[in-house]
């Protein structure tokens, strides 16, 4: 299994850019109020960052200390830590969107909804960089026997 690409992340985030943005410009077109994201929301990321982490520890332990640990164990973390960080970035770029339509508005937006949308920005960061790091935390060191499947044959 390969890692999480930043080019991946980065498409994620700009994908869930557009759609905050087009979610809040349709509803203030269609005269509703904006779109406000659950002050639970960031609580509920930061949850699943420690959440993730703690189920990739074990993998780490077992690749450093040489304990031995169920493979399906170590595949479901690692496919856990990566669609954590796939669901950080979209949540990102939501957020970002949200904040910048908000923002870009002539009236100055309510203290409860900048604040909603900056902490959801900043639990979708802590949600990526914990999910990248429980992602580390399950790759196999390289065995110098390994070679590549065009390496020569030595």
């Amino acid at each position: 299994m390969r890692r999480t690409s930043p080019g991946l992340l980065a498409v994620l985030v700009l994908l869930g850019f557009a759609v905050g943005f087009a979610v809040d410009h349709f509803l203030t077109v269609s005269g509703q109020a904006t779109f406000t994201p659950s002050i639970f929301l960031p609580v509920l990321l930061v949850v699943l960052a420690v959440v993730v982490v703690l189920l990739a520890l074990p993998v780490r332990r077992s690749v450093h200390g040489g304990t031995r640990i169920d493979p399906f164990r170590a595949l479901r973390a690692a496919t856990l830590a990566r669609a954590s960080s796939l669901l950080g970035a979209l949540l990102l770029g939501f957020g970002a969107g949200l904040g910048t339509f908000l923002w870009s508005r002539p009236v100055a937006p309510p203290v409860g909804s900048t604040v909603a949308t900056v902490a959801v920005v900043v639990g979708s960061i802590v949600l990526i960089a914990a999910a990248l790091l429980a992602e580390q935390f399950c790759t196999l060191p390289k065995d110098p026997d390994d070679r590549e499947p065009d390496d020569p044959a030595e």
